[in-house]
């Protein structure tokens, strides 16, 4: 266990008129971030707070009290939950806010980081870095609607520029966001090169409120090494956090992983897909998961091909449980190839 990293991570940090004890913190992820993953992560613990994957703002007032696969929460992760919205109307992304206030989660996020084609096309996620003020006009009909800590999560915007990601951090500021979560990648870039930490740096030198750092966070020393390097106050772990679903517990000192933890979980977040969703959806996502959770192994591909190939629940639940009959060989660093 990395003690210097430990004693950094549990620090409390003010998040508006919240306060949070670890600054360790579950990265926005569509598709990924889901109810039953978040229960998953919950049994290792080692975060400060989990974010919802991405809920649409002009669907949310449908979806109160229903049977959303999107928009919904364990009454026990309430108190440490962000709901991640995206919209390009401000009216419509204040209107949902309050319903997420009045629903009593932890905070909202701004989606200005998916470049997913299907959202950009709507002029949402990170199509509306193109326009910083009707961004901004975003923030601030949220920031006056609600009082609940606000968050807001974008890339560096369309051209890789640092002034680009540090005017809009200082546009979002002002207009009210209480933390930013920062990925300092191209909007068009899927994570084909590095991301530039030192836009990180960059970005949190001009704004009081906290900022985390996200990007290619694999274990304790690249989260150590960003916490240093750039100042920022807190990290944000995504796709790893998939990959390996104990890693803040780890990074905490709360979790030492052994070689049988990769078969328990895979089985665990299975049925917790089954116990969450009907079973289209759950073999869906569970598709999904495993893209990343592949990544592990040195034979990662005959994994994911074993669980894309399979037709069904059950199905799967055979392939995991012969999968992991023996200890499959491990990678000490994910294949990225997985991540792309």
């Amino acid at each position: 266990m990395d003690t210097e990293l430990a004693s950094r991570l549990n620090r409390p940090l003010t998040i508006g008129r919240a306060t949070i004890g670890n600054r360790l913190v579950l990265a926005p992820m569509t598709f990924l971030g889901h109810i039953a993953f978040r229960e998953l992560l919950a049994g290792f613990g080692g975060y400060g707070l989990l974010f919802s994957e991405m809920c649409s703002a002009r669907r949310i007032p449908q979806e109160v009290g229903g049977r959303s696969a999107y928009f919904c929460w364990r009454e026990e992760e309430r108190d440490h939950l962000v709901m991640q919205i995206f919209g390009d109307n401000p009216a419509t992304m204040a209107k949902a806010a309050r319903i997420i206030e009045d629903c009593g989660l932890f905070g909202v996020d701004l989606n200005f980081g998916c470049s997913v084609a299907a959202i950009c096309k709507q002029q949402c996620g990170a199509a509306l870095l193109k326009t910083p003020h009707r961004a901004a006009r975003i923030v601030e009909a949220v920031r006056k609607s609600v009082s609940l800590p606000l968050f807001v999560k974008f890339r560096t915007g369309w051209t890789d520029d640092p002034a680009i990601p540090v005017e809009l951090a200082r546009r979002f500021a002002s207009a009210g966001a209480d933390a930013l979560t920062f990925h300092p990648r191209v909007a068009p870039d899927r994570r084909s090169r590095p991301p530039r930490w030192d836009y990180i740096r960059q970005v949190k030198d001009v704004v009081a409120i906290p900022v985390f750092g996200n990007g290619d966070v694999f274990d304790g020393e690249d989260c150590l090494r960003m916490l240093e390097t750039t100042g920022c106050d807190g990290v944000a772990i995504g796709r790893m956090a998939v990959a390996r679903p104990w890693l803040m517990a780890q990074m905490n000192g709360l979790y030492s992983p052994d070689c049988g933890v990769f078969g328990r979980t895979a089985l665990q977040l299975l049925n917790l897909m089954e116990c969450h969703f009907d079973a289209n959806r759950a073999l869906r996502r569970y598709k999904k998961f495993a893209q990343y959770f592949s990544a592990n192994f040195k034979f990662g591909h005959s994994f994911f091909k074993r669980v894309g190939s399979a037709p069904d629940l059950e199905a799967i639940r055979t392939q995991l449980e012969d999968f992991f009959n023996r200890p499959p060989e491990t990678v000490s660093k994910p294949n990225m190839n997985f991540f792309q």
